[in-house]
């Protein structure tokens, strides 16, 4: 049975990552030094030949795709962007450690959500329908290998959710214009709504 190749991608840094605050919604940009950690990544790994890119929506992860899979068809996904962080949106750890909402949200819980924010349940939603969508649709275009870029908290559940073998999501993160190179058939994916995780991506030269 054909098995289908999918590339899913970390965005590179951000100057909200490195202030260290909680960014979602928010619209942030690449930083200077996220472009440039990117293009020494070009130069240090060997990216995957992909047929086409889908992304989040947010400007982080469509200038990503742009540097790491230039002159590569790109569809944007509403679905892919990042939780919604709510009022911890733009704070980092310092400011919120003292708040009992914070230390109650970071016990975790899938109907957990932050105050004003987005429930992991729902998100978890959300992504599936995307990565139905996307893996629908290479079948049907018969595409052998995409890729993916979105957000680290994504990838972590995606990945915990729908791949196998099976990993808690803080034991599958990445590094910014890194990610994970997984195969998916079509009898896993509508038997199972699985897909299989091969390993980390991209490849040192």
């Amino acid at each position: 049975m054909k098995g289908y190749r999918l590339y899913i991608m970390r965005h590179g840094r951000t100057e909200a990552n490195e202030k260290g605050i909680y960014i979602g919604k928010t619209d942030y940009p690449l930083s200077a030094a996220g472009k440039n950690e990117l293009l020494d990544k070009l130069d240090e790994f060997d990216y995957p030949g992909v047929e086409r890119v889908y992304t989040s929506p947010l400007k982080r992860c469509t200038e990503t795709a742009d540097i790491i899979f230039k002159d590569r068809q790109t569809i944007v996904v509403p679905d892919l962007r990042e939780l919604d962080f709510g009022e911890f949106e733009g704070l980092g750890v310092e400011e919120l450690i003292k708040r009992d909402d914070y230390k109650e949200w970071l016990k975790g819980g899938i109907e957990n959500s932050p105050p004003g924010g987005e429930a992991l349940s729902d998100m978890i939603v959300r992504v599936y329908q995307a990565l139905d969508r996307i893996i629908r649709n290479m079948m049907d275009e018969e595409f052998n290998a995409t890729a993916i870029v979105t957000h680290s908290g994504i990838i972590s559940n995606m990945l915990s959710c729908f791949g196998l073998p099976k990993y808690k999501p803080n034991e599958i993160t990445c590094e910014p214009g890194e990610g994970f190179e997984v195969l998916v058939t079509a009898q896993m994916w509508h038997q199972a709504q699985a897909f299989e995780i091969l390993g980390r991506a991209p490849f040192l030269k």
